[in-house]
Order: structure tokens, then C-alpha cells, then sequence
């Protein structure tokens, strides 16, 4: 075994930390790193200074506050004892493509061939793959705005973002009235329901028109010759539907979308999984099956042990059901709580809104006191100088609109629950209201 004494030491780092242009891809050059982990970044440095923060900022679970089912832990242990520790097909175990086909067709009622699933390391590899096996450089995509790092995939790809607002009107949400008009010409519309960051969910009615828009497209550039346009339906979030709301899929309301649709999906949110790293994309064969070959070459597969650990968790309908109920229950507690704390300063005159929760781990909040000013300081004029004032004097950790594209000063914020605790809320309500009635 060779140890470090039989090498003379060679110190690197001076030459390491050299740099200058045009070392790296123009693409690698241009490409923004994640908005929110500079906020997390804010956020560790109080916590060393030794400032207690409710930190609403991360897309994530805290295991503390919402473990994994007991069933995958458990079925994770047995898997490596068994020795599952080597390199999976890179299309993912047979038996769980297979597991989450009898998932699919149990829990959303589709039923696809299961050449249709490709596993990966996550939801994010999913998306990826999307993008590189459908979008060239130089296609256009089409998203709303806000949403979650679209517009990092397309410049990755060297595609055209085209970027569609949605307002609060909508519950941020794009209609086909706001698609539409981006749609000739277009190789990809992503959307995401529930919604990150959110928290809405589209309604059937106005997903069923997306859906025969698209399909309308189609048909036009079939007659053509065309490429057609595909829809890539991130649903990741669909069991954390709360408040009544009912998740739809494209081929569940018009089944010829099923030709065009690719699925984004995963254990990662369903049962705050966020580490263990198992996802899967889910559409038509022929693109599975590029998409499984790019995403091959990458490696982008989850660890074995895990894929076979979920097989068991996805067949047990009963684990499943018994996980959700206590997990659900916890993450609607914490966002009614949250809601009702704003509808509350709302009703005292604070310049605060929300908007009721539907899924996923998020409430979307609007805190405006734009013009006023604490004390002698300079009067609030962007939503960062908003953020770092609720981060400073209300010791809440809150992300704004802007860092899922949305370029508006407005006040719109993602309020996250998966990282904090009931007690945590109910304590850091009332230093919000404190800190903006302070403002004048």
C-alpha cells in the first residue's frame, strides 16, 4: 500500500488558486451559480455567530424534523448488507422500473410500457436529461416565471429561454393564454405542479387547454414535417397536495399527450428524501431510451442499494399511506400556520400578503414595505434589502421571487417548511410583526 512518506510533498496551492480568462467553456463561464445558496451562505455565518434562525429558505427536510419512512431506512440497511453495492444497469434496476410502472398505474392511474421508466440519481438528472435529449442550441423553451432553475438548463443547452410571467392573480401559474403565443417554434414548455417556489398547483380545466394547445401545435407541424413540441410535466411534488387540491396529469385529462409529456418525479420529496438520491423520468419510449443513453454516459444513476431499498417501499401501499398521513400532517400544520400568521398582520395593517398553500413544502408571501425605513437607515427599495431586513431583525431566513427568475422588486417571497420546526414558527411570527411595525 503506497503511503504519503514514499512521495516528496509537491505544494499545489499557489498554482491551484491561479487564474485567468478563457481557462473554462464559454458555457462554464457564463453559467450563474444557485441564488439561494448565497442566501444560505448569510444565514451560516449568523448561526456561527451564534443567532438562532427560523430558516424558511431551503428546498430541503430537516431528518430531524421529517425522517425518511422507517421502511426505506430499514430496506437501505438490508440492501447493503446483502452486498448491493455495485454498479447498476444505467437505466436503473429492472425491479424498480418496474415498481414504480405498478406505482404509476396504482397512484396516478397511467399505465405505461416499462421501457417508458428511466431511474436516476434524483429529479434534477431527469431534467437534464430532458433537456439535452430533446432541445438543441438555438431552440426555444418556454417557462414561467418564477419557476426553478429553467433558466440555468437552457443556457447549459445554448437554448432560447422564452420566459413567461405569471402573476399573483394566477397564484403564478401560467394559463394557455400566457403559453400560447411561444409556442410556434418551440421545441420544450416546462411547467411544475405544485409549483416551486410557490406552492400552487394548476387547475384541471386550465392544464386540459394547455394540454390541447400543445396538441393543436402538433398537429399543424405534423402536416409540415416538423419537429414536434414536447411538454416536460415536473411533478415531484404531486403527493404533497394539501388544502383539497387535486393533482392532474396531461394524459390523465387528454391521453394523447402521453406521446409528448416526459414525467420529472422522484422519492425526494414525496418522502423527504431529498439524500438518498433516487428519481426517474417517465414518457415515450423513443425518448426514454436516448435520454437512458446521455444520462448513461454522465453516470447519473442512484446507488444501487437505494434503488433496490425502494422497490419494497413503493410495493407497500400500506408503508407508503402510513409515512404520508404523519408527514403530510405536519407539513400542512406548519404552512397554515405560516398563512394564518400573515393573514393575521395582513388584518392589523402590516404590508404583508399570502397565498393559501396547495402543495408541495412552500408558501408564497408578499412583504412590501417598500419606502419605509428602520430608524435613521435609508428607506427599503428592493426585496434583497428586504430579505436581509426580516434575516436581521426578525432572524427569518426568506428567498425572493428573483432567484427563480422573476425580475420584479416587488416582494414576493418562497417561505419554505421542510428545515423548521413548529415551536420555530410560532417564535419567529411574532418578531416578524415586531420588526415591520418598527418600520416607518
Amino acid at each position: 500500500m503506497t503511503t504519503a512518506t514514499q512521495h516528496p510533498l509537491v505544494d499545489c496551492t499557489a498554482l491551484a488558486k491561479q487564474s485567468s480568462p478563457n481557462r473554462v467553456s464559454k458555457m462554464a463561464s457564463g453559467l450563474v451559480g444557485s441564488e439561494i445558496l448565497k442566501i444560505a451562505a448569510d444565514i451560516r455565518a449568523m448561526i456561527r455567530g451564534g443567532k438562532k434562525i427560523c430558516n424558511l429558505t431551503v428546498g430541503d427536510f430537516d431528518p430531524k424534523q421529517f425522517p425518511i419512512p422507517v421502511k426505506l431506512k430499514t430496506e437501505i440497511g438490508k440492501a447493503l448488507d446483502k452486498g448491493e453495492t455495485n454498479y447498476p444497469p444505467s437505466d436503473g434496476v429492472l425491479e424498480l422500473r418496474q415498481a414504480v410502472q405498478r406505482y404509476y398505474e396504482r397512484e396516478l392511474g397511467l399505465k405505461y410500457p416499462v421501457e417508458s421508466f428511466l431511474i436516476c440519481g434524483g429529479a434534477r438528472p431527469a431534467i437534464y436529461g430532458t433537456y439535452r435529449t430533446l432541445v438543441d442550441p438555438g431552440d426555444k423553451v418556454v417557462y414561467p416565471l418564477p419557476s426553478w432553475n429553467n433558466n440555468h438548463y437552457v443556457h447549459q443547452m445554448g437554448a432560447i429561454g422564452v420566459k413567461v410571467p405569471c402573476t399573483p392573480e394566477n397564484k403564478f401559474l401560467p394559463t394557455l393564454a400566457d403559453l400560447q403565443p411561444a409556442f410556434a417554434g418551440a421545441r420544450l414548455v416546462c411547467l411544475n405542479s405544485p409549483l416551486n417556489p410557490t406552492g400552487t398547483a394548476i387547475e384541471p380545466g386550465e392544464l386540459r387547454k394547455i394540454c390541447e394547445g400543445i396538441l393543436a401545435e402538433n398537429r399543424r407541424r405534423e402536416e409540415k414535417g416538423e419537429r414536434p413540441l414536447f411538454l416536460m410535466y415536473d411533478q415531484v411534488y404531486w403527493p404533497l397536495c394539501v388544502g383539497g387540491t387535486k393533482h392532474v396529469t396531461p394524459p390523465e385529462l387528454v391521453p394523447e399527450m402521453a406521446r409528448y409529456t416526459v414525467f420529472v418525479d422522484g422519492i425526494s420529496k414525496a418522502f423527504a428524501a431529498t439524500g438518498v438520491r433516487v428519481g426517474w423520468a417517465v414518457g415515450p419510449v423513443d425518448v426514454i431510451e436516448r435520454m437512458s443513453a446521455i444520462l448513461g454516459h454522465v453516470g447519473a444513476w442512484a446507488p444501487r442499494a437505494e434503488q433496490v431499498a425502494t422497490v419494497a417501499l413503493l410495493d407497500d401501499p400500506a408503508a407508503c399511506a402510513e409515512f404520508s398521513k404523519v408527514f403530510m400532517a405536519g407539513v400542512t400544520r406548519r404552512l397554515d400556520a405560516l398563512h394564518a400568521g400573515f393573514q393575521k398582520m395582513k388584518s392589523r395593517g402590516l404590508p404583508v400578503e399570502s397565498i393559501a398553500p396547495m402543495g408541495g413544502i412552500y408558501l408564497t408571501v408578499r412583504i412590501h414595505p417598500f419606502g419605509k425605513k428602520a430608524g435613521a437607515g435609508a428607506p427599503l427599495k428592493t426585496n434583497d434589502e428586504i430579505r436581509r431586513y426580516v434575516l436581521d431583525n426578525a432572524q427569518i431566513g426568506i428567498v425572493a421571487f428573483q432567484a427563480f427568475g422573476a425580475p420584479d422588486e416587488n416582494g414576493w417571497f418562497r417561505l419554505s417548511v421542510g428545515a423548521a420546526g413548529e415551536a420555530e414558527i410560532a417564535e419567529a411570527l411574532p418578531r416578524l410583526e415586531t420588526a415591520l411595525a418598527a418600520l416607518a
